[in-house]
C-alpha cells in the first residue's frame, strides 16, 4: 500500500511538472523567461550563491546544535547530511524527500528514527513560525490595521514557548482526543520539544539567521529580473517556500513554487508575465543552489574522528 501511495504521488508530480513546462512554452516561451540570465552581473550572482550557502552553514550549524551529544566532533559529515536533504527535499515531489531525513541521521549518526522525525517535524513547525513572521513584519500593514500588529507579534511570538510548555503532556492529549494529520504533525512536533528554553530560543534563532539569509538571496535575484520594491519581492519569495507546505506539488516544486511567488507579488500590481519571469528564474537559481550543495556533498567525509 505505501508504495502504491507513492508511486500515485510522483504521477501527480510529474503532471504538475510537464503540464507546468508546457504550459510556461505555451504562453510565454521559455526563451523570454531566461533571456535575462545573459544580463546578470556576475558579482550579484556569486554573492548571492555565497549567502545561499550561508543560509545551508546555518541550517546544518541548528542540527548540530540540538544533536551535539551524537554529532560532537563531525560538523562536516552533518554538513553534508544536511546539504543531501536538502538536495533530495527540494527536488523530489510531493514532500517525499522528508523520508531522506532519517535515512540519512540513522546511516552517518546511528540516530534512530523515533528520536529524528520528532525533531524534524518540531524544525520544519520553527521554520513555519519563522515564515508566518516574516510574513507578518514586511507585509503585515497591507491588511491589518497598524495598532493591531504589536499585539500580534507578540501573540505569536509566544507560541513557542507555550508549546515548550505544553511539552509531553500537550502531545498525549492530542494523541488521546484527536486523530487527524495536523494532530499526528502537532503531535510529533511537541515530542520533538528541545529540553528547556534556552535549546528552544537557540533552535529558533538558528532558524531565524537561516531565512533571513536565503530568503535575502532569492529577494536580491528577484530584483535582478523585475522592478519591483524590495518588499514585494521579501513578500514573493516568503509566498513561495511557504508552498513546500502545500501536500501536493510537482517534480523540483515546478509549478507550485511559481503559484506561490506570483500570490506575493499580486498585491503589488506585477503584471502576470513580469511576474511569472521573476517566480521562474528565482526558482532556478534555487535549484541551481541545490544542485551546486550537493555535488559539494559528494566530496564531504562520510566519517569524522570524534574530538576528545
Amino acid at each position: 500500500m505505501p508504495q502504491a501511495t507513492n508511486r500515485g504521488r510522483y504521477l501527480v508530480g510529474g503532471l504538475i511538472f510537464a503540464g507546468f513546462v508546457a504550459l510556461v512554452q505555451v504562453y510565454f516561451g521559455w526563451a523570454y523567461l531566461l533571456a535575462p540570465w545573459a544580463t546578470l552581473p556576475p558579482k550579484a550572482l556569486l554573492m548571492a550563491i555565497l549567502l545561499v550557502f550561508a543560509s545551508y552553514w546555518v541550517r546544518a550549524m541548528r542540527l548540530y546544535d540540538y544533536f551535539k551529544p551524537e554529532m560532537r566532533g563531525a560538523f562536516k559529515v552533518c554538513f553534508k547530511l544536511m546539504l543531501q536533504h536538502n538536495l533530495l527535499n527540494n527536488l523530489l515531489p510531493m514532500r517525499t524527500g522528508e523520508i531522506s531525513f532519517p535515512v540519512l541521521m540513522a546511516r552517518y549518526f546511528t540516530i534512530p528514527v523515533a528520536r529524528s522525525v520528532p525533531v524534524l517535524v518540531w524544525f520544519r513547525l520553527l521554520d513555519l513560525h519563522v515564515l508566518l513572521l516574516l510574513g507578518l513584519l514586511i507585509a503585515g500593514d497591507l491588511w491589518l490595521p497598524r495598532a493591531s500588529l504589536p499585539i500580534l507579534l507578540l501573540m505569536w511570538m509566544s507560541v513557542p514557548y507555550f508549546a515548550l510548555i505544553m511539552g509531553e503532556r500537550g502531545a498525549n492529549f492530542l494523541s488521546a482526543r484527536l486523530h487527524n494529520r495536523l494532530a499526528k504533525l502537532l503531535h510529533a512536533g511537541l515530542t520533538g520539544l528541545p529540553p528547556n528554553p534556552l535549546a528552544l530560543w537557540r533552535a529558533w534563532v538558528w532558524g531565524l539567521v537561516n531565512w533571513l539569509a536565503k530568503l535575502g538571496a532569492f529577494a536580491w535575484i528577484m530584483l535582478l529580473f523585475i522592478d519591483v520594491p524590495a518588499r514585494a519581492a521579501w513578500l514573493g519569495v516568503i509566498a513561495g517556500d511557504l508552498t513546500s507546505v502545500l501536500p501536493i506539488h510537482g517534480i523540483a516544486g515546478a509549478g507550485t513554487y511559481e503559484a506561490g511567488v506570483v500570490a506575493g507579488l499580486l498585491p503589488f500590481n506585477i503584471a502576470a508575465a513580469e511576474a511569472l519571469k521573476a517566480a521562474v528564474n528565482v526558482h532556478l537559481f534555487l535549484l541551481g543552489s541545490t544542485l551546486i550543495g550537493g555535488a559539494i556533498s559528494l566530496m564531504l567525509p562520510r566519517t569524522q574522528k570524534a574530538s576528545a
